[in-house]
This record gives C-alpha cells, sequence and structure tokens, in this order.
C-alpha cells in the first residue's frame, strides 16, 4: 500500500480549516492536494 505523502497532524490541520469555513477548492490549492484526497480524508 502506498503511504501518504502528509502526516496525521498535517490531515488534520486541514480538516479543521475546512471545519473553519474555508472553501475546499481553496483550501486544495493553497496545500497543493486535489479534491479526491481531501474527500477520503473526510
Amino acid at each position: 500500500m502506498k503511504t501518504s505523502r502528509f502526516t496525521d497532524s498535517q490531515i488534520m490541520a486541514v480538516l479543521k480549516e475546512a471545519e473553519g469555513g474555508m472553501p475546499v477548492p481553496e483550501l486544495c490549492r493553497t496545500h497543493g492536494i486535489s479534491n479526491a484526497p481531501f474527500c477520503k480524508w473526510q
């Protein structure tokens, strides 16, 4: 299985930003990820 390029703490930080109200497309753009990993993390 392929390992994630992001650590657990980085994933948690991105998800907290999303809960804070930041739009998902902008969030993905700033962190350099696509929508697929973001949806998988949720």
